[in-house]
């Protein structure tokens, strides 16, 4: 979960739409947002792969990435990287905070770090 001083939280569902390691999308505003439930935890994505531009909504959760369900890039949930090919470039993550089972985010998406800045990780 990430939260920023980037602007008013806006409601986008509650906590019970989505369960644990599962993920759905939300339209806002026009953002197309998937949320992911990862053990309790929630996170906000882009819901396009960057690799093909499909949907990512109803792709596993793994760890903390979700995996596009056309190619099986994988995505951090955490900072919107890229894990995995097809895909080189990461996606864009909102901020999100849970109040009293509402998800609530902010519509300003926050781009992932440079490939050639990113560390390895064992998730």
């Amino acid at each position: 979960m990430t939260v920023t001083d980037g602007g008013e939280f806006l409601l986008l569902g509650l906590t019970a739409d989505v369960a644990p390691g599962k993920n759905k999308a939300f339209q806002l505003n026009g953002h197309d947002v998937l949320v992911c439930n990862v053990n309790g935890e929630f996170y906000a994505v882009r819901n396009l792969c960057s690799h093909a531009e499909e949907k990512l909504e109803g792709g596993r959760i793994r760890g903390h990435c979700v995996v596009c369900p056309k190619h099986g890039a994988r995505f951090d949930l955490k900072d919107g990287r890229h894990r995995t090919p097809p895909a080189w470039t990461g996606i864009a993550t909102y901020p999100l905070r849970v109040v009293d089972g509402r998800i609530e985010v902010q519509l300003n998406p926050q781009d992932p770090p440079a490939p050639g800045r990113v560390a390895a990780s064992g998730t």
